[in-house]
């Protein structure tokens, strides 16, 4: 039996992931790669890595990408924790020309909650939820009734006169030295103002930081159910290989 397969690629502020992806299962049928970011992250450097990913695998399919940006049609708008080269860049056009294969480029946050949705609890089909990635930044998927509502930015919001990312992300629980623990005590409060904001029925919490969740989840106190991602951090991947399916091949 053929795997329908693609390749996904999660690009991060710190890190380049990929792997092989079976779309019927969402399991990774390779082990990840990762390459840190290059630093700055600009279109050339970061188009570099790219190729050195897709060599990796010697792939000749379809790629999936989860970038952080707001992207609108094969465009980046915008540029989360990488070179603000990137803001109004034809990303999925020139990453596809680089790597001579077809490519379609989103939100890396959406990317992931488009994994959890359909490879994790049938239940978040329903009503409205929310995921929030936690790494460098923090990006955010929101969906109603299973309908991904693309290219939201709750990480963004200012809280106390600073973007929430800079203040809660992880990257900013290190840079203060803040344990697991008392990191979770503060998100508790940018949780509370986002449920007061969008009333989700359940927030999802993604990113490196969400396979701890047991040490530190009970520090959460909000009426919205809160779980950790079940794909844990191979979610963008994931997610990425699966907004391409229009693009898939298969793979003997």
């Amino acid at each position: 039996m053929r795997q329908k397969t693609i390749l996904g690629i999660d690009i991060g502020g710190t890190g380049m992931k990929g792997a092989i992806v079976d779309l019927s299962t969402g399991q990774l049928v390779t082990e990840r790669f990762r390459i840190p970011t290059p630093q700055p992250a600009t279109p050339r450097k970061v188009t570099q890595v790219l190729r050195e990913v897709v060599q990796h695998f010697q792939w000749k399919g379809a790629v999936g990408i989860g970038f952080p940006a707001i992207i609108e049609k094969g465009y980046s708008l915008t540029a989360s924790n990488i070179d603000k080269g990137f803001i109004n860049y034809p990303v999925e056009k020139e990453f596809s020309k680089a790597i001579n294969l077809p490519v379609k480029v989103v939100n890396d946050a959406d990317a992931a909650g488009l994994a959890e949705i359909r490879f994790g609890d049938k239940s978040l089909r329903k009503g409205k939820v929310l995921m929030l990635t936690i790494g460098t930044g923090i990006g955010s998927a929101y969906f109603l009734d299973g309908k991904l509502i693309p290219n939201t930015e709750f990480g963004h919001i200012h809280y106390k006169d600073k973007l929430a990312e800079h203040v809660f992300s992880n990257a900013a629980r290190k840079k203060a030295e803040k344990s697991k623990e008392d990191w979770a005590k503060s998100f508790n409060d940018y949780l509370q103002y986002i449920e007061r904001i969008l009333y989700p029925d359940c927030i999802i919490l993604g990113g490196g930081i969400s396979k701890h969740f047991e040490s530190y989840g009970h520090h959460f106190n909000i009426n919205s159910k809160i779980i950790p991602a079940s794909l844990r951090n191979h979610a963008g991947i994931i997610g990425a290989a699966l907004s391409s399916e229009s693009l898939m091949v298969e793979v003997a």
